[in-house]
């Protein structure tokens, strides 16, 4: 897949057509299909949004905020944490906290990984 093609053009005049139609109307009558179309969903959050707002604040500390970080200041070709050094250091109790993100983050195992090489440069240069 990765050195494959992949044809999008049909999707991409499907889009296109469905994005003319939507041009060729009223904005405020699309705003309301909009929110038709969107209703079941809507509904289902109005009756779960208390406990989707505990969780999403919850996760935005903890996983979120670590696979954002991975994603944005990682090495372009590793983007992702290390979970299983991740879900080790959960079952052994290790609070989710800076260090954590440190330790499983590939930002900062290429950082360490370079500070270890050059500790070694050093050392075999004494």
């Amino acid at each position: 897949m990765a050195k494959g093609e992949v044809d999008l053009s049909m999707l991409d005049a499907a889009v296109n057509t469905l994005i003319a139609k939507l041009l060729h109307t009223f904005p405020n009558c699309m705003n309301k299909t909009i929110s038709e179309a969107r209703k079941a969903q809507l509904d289902r959050w109005d009756r779960n949004k208390e406990s989707s707002r505990e969780w999403l604040a919850r996760n935005m500390m903890t996983e979120a905020r670590s696979g954002f970080r991975a994603f944005n200041d990682g090495p372009k070709e590793n983007r992702e944490v290390d979970f299983i050094k991740l879900r080790r250091m959960l079952a052994e109790g290790h609070p989710w906290n800076d260090e954590l993100d440190k330790a499983i983050s590939p930002h900062y195992q290429n950082r360490r990984s370079n500070d270890d090489n050059e500790l070694r440069k050093q050392q075999h240069e004494r």
